[in-house]
């Protein structure tokens, strides 16, 4: 990166207000994390730029984050046999080679149009991804609810597993056997975006659900794995062009660090569903949040023309959006836990149904 992009970029100042509202932030983007195992950074990104950070030092110091706190994930439904370390293994590899290519092109987009591309260029594919992926997802878990169905695997993963492409390989925990070059696309892919726009979980776990044909339960779990490694080397890549923010970083990750374990534990009570239902309901949620940020970068790079009035109430809403988005991804994830809780409480000590009590241990 050129010094020119790197002097654009400045480091903000930190308020008390500002400790309180990232620590928070930190905490429910850990509890989604545990619980779905995206990461977070669908919310903690948004959350740091809402503050002023620019994009480029929010996806930096989100990754710096990020994989300590998907180690403390992993370990915890590792032990409750949701992990898939192979599968795990497998997909870093080519995370690994695609989060520097993410890099790269934000690099670029740097030096050429300076903060204000970043950020746009951030916002943008948010949006995009966000409601893709998320409306995508929420359909399958909406449709699946209604029908009765435990995550069956999709006619694209059960297509694909058909295919005999050399190497093949067997994944023995997640029980998928099938070509390496079919994980290698989504490998990539998840490790591009989590270097552009830090939001890599958000196609690993569909990835591995849609494409692989992993159960939703697996995928989000392995897709920890996932982020530990590939964070690890996209931290010291970006550490490098000093674009990590260790005060953001640290203060982030106290609260996330309580919030994954809080996450990872609620999968023991929840249903299959309830995973996706948690992903697309914030997936879309963001996505409208970020959308509302756009004019402002659109503005500063002077491609349009909008009074700072106008700009002021876009960003106040914006920023109550993404709020939102934490709050009710906080609610579904804690209510589910509570639910399932006391119904598995109730079947141990006899004093429910039959049927509460099996559906009680089916796992997400």
């Amino acid at each position: 990166m050129h010094d020119t992009a790197v002097e654009a970029v400045k480091f903000i100042d930190l308020t008390w207000m500002n400790i309180a509202f990232l620590f928070t932030v930190g905490f429910i983007g850990g509890l989604v994390s545990g619980f779905i195992g995206s990461g977070g950074a669908f919310v903690l990104t948004p959350g740091m730029m809402s503050l002023g950070v620019p994009a480029a030092v929010a996806v930096a110091s989100n990754m710096c984050h990020k994989f300590p706190k998907a180690m403390v994930g992993a370990y915890k439904r590792y032990k409750y046999g949701q992990v898939d370390i192979k599968l795990g293994l497998v997909m870093a590899a080519s995370a690994t080679v695609g989060v520097q290519a993410g890099i790269k092109i934000q690099e670029m987009i740097l030096t050429r149009w300076g903060e204000a591309g970043s950020n746009l260029y951030v916002s943008v594919s948010f949006v995009a991804v966000l409601l893709i992926v998320g409306g995508y997802v929420f359909y399958d878990a909406w449709t699946a609810k209604g029908d009765g169905s435990a995550d069956p695997v999709g006619a694209l993963a059960k297509k694909l597993q058909g295919i005999n492409l050399p190497p093949m390989i067997h994944f023995k925990t997640a029980n998928v056997r099938i070509s390496l070059w079919f994980t290698i696309p989504v490998g990539f892919a998840t490790g591009m975006l989590a270097a552009t726009i830090a939001v890599g979980g958000f196609i690993g776990v569909p990835g591995m659900i849609y494409v692989v044909g992993v159960g939703g339960l697996m995928s989000s779990a392995t897709e920890l794995v996932i982020a530990f490694l590939m964070g690890l080397g996209g931290t010291v890549k970006w550490a490098m062009h000093g674009m990590v923010d260790i005060r953001l970083t640290l203060i982030i990750l106290a609260g996330s660090l309580l919030g994954v374990q809080l996450g990872a534990i609620g999968t023991t009570y929840v249903k299959e569903h309830m995973i996706k239902v948690v992903m697309g309901t914030i997936m879309v949620i963001v996505a409208v949040s970020r959308a509302l940020a756009v004019p402002e970068y659109l503005v500063q790079l002077k491609v349009i023309s909008v009074t700072p009035q106008v700009l002021s109430i876009l960003s106040i809403v914006s920023f109550l959006t993404m709020c939102f988005a934490l709050g009710v991804g906080a609610v579904i994830i804690l209510g589910a836990m509570i639910k399932g809780k006391r119904a598995a409480e109730q079947a141990a000590y006899g004093t429910a149904p039959a049927r509460v009590s099996s559906e009680s241990y089916e796992h997400v």
